[in-house]
């Protein structure tokens, strides 16, 4: 009798067993899982290993000292403080001047002193003056005349206070007039042509920076 019930509780032992082992976890086949997906535990409550078990396979509830334990996340970096975009600041004033004249007339100084005012409100990359001249004279002669005007902007912004070598100049003589034939296609000098081609005379100021 006691033989009989010897062999019974084996072939339930090994029914169990099989059981269990059936019940192993795919993705991990180095311990034996019950029917409920938990570890099968030795009578001392150790985990149940397989002859494939290695330490690589080790979890966390049964061999805790050999699971590898995540690296601590690194604290984030401050973000930095982004820097407010250059914006780029374009100022343009005529100077006018007088016929046949190179002297900057009183508007034009107001001007300039205006674009020289609101230099303190920006980063100066360059101010470019561009002087002209109206047609009456030769073209080689208003020539000079142009650059002399430019010259004399570059001078008098020079004296506010502006680096000499952030002022670029040049003329363009009288090929860039303004009136059009607004004052007709003669070139005989008279007073009223003279005055209708003042904004011919003009040192074009372009001022590039950034705020």
């Amino acid at each position: 009798m006691n033989k009989q019930i010897s062999k019974l509780t084996l072939l339930a032992t090994l029914g169990m067993s099989a059981s269990v082992a059936l019940a192993q976890v795919p993705n991990n086949d180095g311990y034996l899982f019950d029917t409920r997906g938990v570890v099968a535990r030795s009578g001392f409550g150790l985990c149940w290993k397989t002859t494939r078990w290695t330490p690589a396979m080790a979890i966390a509830e049964c061999d805790p000292d050999l699971v590898k334990k995540p690296d601590a996340p690194k604290p984030a970096a401050p973000a930095a403080t982004p820097k407010p975009a250059a914006q780029k600041v374009t100022l343009a004033a005529d100077a006018l001047f007088d016929f046949d004249k190179a002297v900057l007339r009183p508007e034009g100084k107001a001007k300039l002193d205006d674009v020289t005012g609101k230099l303190k409100g920006m980063k100066l990359e360059v101010i470019i003056a561009v002087g002209h001249a109206d047609r009456l004279g030769s073209d080689k002669y208003n020539q000079k005349l142009s650059e002399k005007r430019a010259e004399a902007v570059k001078s008098y912004l020079v004296g506010k206070g502006v680096e000499p070598n952030r002022v670029y100049t040049e003329g363009k003589g009288e090929k860039q007039p303004i009136t059009g034939d607004k004052c007709g296609k003669s070139d005989k000098r008279t007073k009223q042509l003279v005055e209708c081609l003042q904004p011919d005379r003009r040192v074009e100021i372009e001022v590039i920076g950034t705020k």
